[in-house]
């Protein structure tokens, strides 16, 4: 078998387990919880911790590739994945596992900027059509498997084996690569943007650190105030950095493209509604309504299989209808599905859900394939990379403050719910301690000594995440209408119309 082919089955190989690990890990979140008896904003950084490391180290991972080789730099990626995987699985307590997630991100952060680069220099022609159709298929397979292997191997083995399944993958993916992959190189690659990655990194983390830290205390705990601050500081010395530098790692003229603009805002849209309320979806069914984490993946099942469907049709039809008119409706067909999950009440079943997972699930089917082309598709080929690691920082992104947020606003929200429920009853001083058991997912256990709660536990529940339900419906139909109104077919034609860039093609090293 020629290199190429040996190429395109490491890269996908490698793609399935970096994105497998994105959606497998929810389903057996409340299981770590319980095992390791994690606190609620633990839980949040377990998440969190994987999609912060991917988003801050993206762009710098791609200059790096392209300076010290793209091979090398995509092996160096497979063993820190692989590595944060076996930590993971073994860890014994959350810290350690929140450290070895962010190890997971590192190696994904470098496994992702390298990918594409990987086959764009090996495949030519209707051949790299044919490589990128591969991992385009690859990408929605492993998010719509997630759930339901989450759930099996939770509920067959242990949490701890949704970890120990990248160890395998990962080996063999290293052997393949060193053996059967071309190094290659930027002929003229620049310096990392050292200042723009530690201005990015830090803003990023003191606001994630803050909203989490907010359901910990309150919004005006003097902690999170001085974070948000922070935060702000540091996001606007990033945008100074990333004017005055030389080589920028994210060059901010793209955002004057209508169209990149768009596309970036969608993809921060969707994956801060939708994808970053499957944590929560995860809680209310397995904490609150009492399954397991194979049943729940099964139900879950309905939104990602629905989703895979949807997105090879939606693939096919990007060639023939404008992108904008495939992910505006989009994204205003998955806030109306979060809008469709609202209005829980304590009686609610899961079957409340379905709709509402059924039309999300389809407008998140119609955003994803063509999502990537408002970012390469108006851009020269020489900034594709950049354009490309500017478009899934802006995802990775979304789902860290999304997840963030939510997590204050339904603590927030619960604590309300848990005061108007017990207001008048012997149990009114207890608000407190229940809170604590939904938080910590210990509610099966207190409700088998205090049934008498199960209507204001469920009730403050249903309430709760019925908020997030709207919140992250507002956000979907706002980047919706964004999208509409920004991504313009002009803007890929004028990228055709102007001169051929200077920038040479990577040469292999």
């Amino acid at each position: 078998m020629e290199r190429k082919w040996w190429t395109l089955i490491v890269v996908c190989a490698a793609t399935f387990m970096l994105l497998l690990d994105v959606t497998i890990v929810v389903v057996a979140l409340p299981d770590i919880q319980r095992a390791l008896s994690s606190s609620f904003s633990e839980l949040q950084w377990v998440t969190d911790a994987y999609a912060l490391t991917l988003a801050a180290l993206l762009l710098t991972s791609g200059s790096l590739a392209d300076r010290f080789g793209r091979r090398r730099v995509f092996v160096l990626g497979l063993v820190v994945f692989t590595l944060g995987s076996v930590l993971c699985a073994v860890a014994q307590d959350p810290v350690m596992l929140i450290i070895s997630r962010a190890l997971q991100g590192i190696g994904g952060a470098m496994l992702f900027a390298t990918s594409l680069a990987l086959l764009a220099m090996n495949f030519h022609g209707r051949e790299r059509g044919i490589a990128f159709g591969a991992w385009g298929a690859i990408t929605g397979i492993s998010t719509a498997l997630g759930p339901i292997l989450g759930g099996l191997i939770t509920s067959g083995i242990s949490w701890r084996g949704i970890f120990w399944v990248n160890l395998p993958v990962g080996i063999a993916a290293v052997v393949i690569a060193l053996r059967k992959v071309e190094e290659s190189k930027a002929p003229h690659a620049h310096r990392p943007d050292w200042a723009g990655f530690v201005t990015l990194t830090g803003g990023l983390v003191a606001l994630v650190y803050g909203l989490i830290r907010a359901s910990e205390t309150h919004w005006g705990d003097h902690i999170v105030l001085a974070c948000f601050v922070l935060a702000v500081v540091l996001l606007a010395a990033f945008v100074v950095v990333e004017m005055r530098v030389a080589y920028p790692m994210f060059d901010l003229s793209l955002l004057r493209i209508p169209t990149f603009l768009g596309g970036s805002v969608a993809a921060f849209a969707m994956n801060g509604s939708l994808f970053a309320m499957l944590l929560y979806l995860t809680l209310y069914l397995q904490n609150d309504l009492g399954y397991s984490s194979l049943q729940t993946g099964l139900r879950l099942l309905v939104i990602s299989g629905t989703s895979m469907v949807v997105a090879t049709l939606a693939g096919r039809a990007s060639a023939h209808v404008p992108v904008r008119l495939l992910i505006g409706p989009g994204l205003l067909l998955v806030g109306i599905g979060l809008f469709l999950m609202s209005g829980l009440n304590a009686d609610s079943s899961w079957t409340h859900l379905v709709p509402g997972f059924v039309v999300a699930a389809i407008g998140s089917g119609m955003v994803n394939p063509p999502l990537a082309s408002t970012a390469v598709g108006v851009v020269h080929h020489f900034r594709s990379g950049m354009a490309s690691g500017v478009n899934n920082t802006f995802r990775q992104v979304g789902m860290a403050v999304g997840i963030a947020a939510y997590g204050s606003l339904f603590t927030a929200r619960l604590a309300r719910g848990l005061d108007k429920h017990l207001a008048g009853t012997p149990q009114a001083g207890q608000s407190s301690r229940l809170a604590d058991a939904v938080h910590q997912g210990t509610v099966a256990p207190l409700l088998a000594k205090q049934p008498e709660l199960g209507g204001a536990i469920h009730a403050s529940f249903a309430g709760a995440i019925n908020d997030l339900f709207v919140s992250g419906g507002v956000l979907a139909v706002v980047g919706g209408v964004l999208a509409l109104g920004l991504i313009r077919g002009k803007d890929f034609a004028a990228v055709h119309e102007q001169a051929p860039a200077a920038e040479p093609e990577a040469v292999p090293a």
